[in-house]
């Protein structure tokens, strides 16, 4: 008897997002370099060698991003609106300013006329996730 099971792959939208791909361009000569970490076994891909550099950069000048966040009053991390959020702040004629170094997200079930209704600013250093819908409708509040 022949049995055979199926896993169902978890839906990509479901999962969380915990990192935004970038791309760079590096002159020749880098790239070998970087090559020649990973070949001699000190990284384990291009990737694991540049997420290693970027994190020594932002450790070096930790201090200075602290009190920059500070002054700046960023929201550090993840910070999710959901359509809730926003019905509150419009019933409690409230405007939101969303400062946010990280990850802000803009639930999906947000209309534009809520989110422009409700949201007076956005500067997000990092990603911002909403509807193309609701980014058009904020494009002139986006810094």
């Amino acid at each position: 008897m022949d049995v055979s099971m199926t896993i169902e792959e978890p839906d990509a939208r479901l999962r969380p997002i915990d990192s935004e791909k970038i791309t760079i361009n590096l002159g020749f000569v880098d790239l070998g370099h970087v090559d020649l970490m990973v070949r001699d076994g000190f990284y384990s891909n291009r990737t694991d060698f540049i997420r290693t550099a970027i994190r020594n950069q932002l450790d070096r000048h930790a201090e200075v991003l602290r009190r920059s966040i500070v002054r700046h009053t960023l929201d550090l991390g993840l910070r999710h609106y959901s359509r809730l959020d926003l019905e509150n702040a419009r019933d409690a004629g409230e405007w939101l300013r969303i400062h946010v170094l990280g990850l802000a997200s803009i639930a999906r079930d947000v209309s534009p006329e809520l989110a422009r209704a409700t949201i007076g600013s956005v500067t997000v250093l990092g990603a911002l996730h909403a509807s193309p819908e609701v980014k058009a409708a904020l494009a002139d509040r986006i810094r």
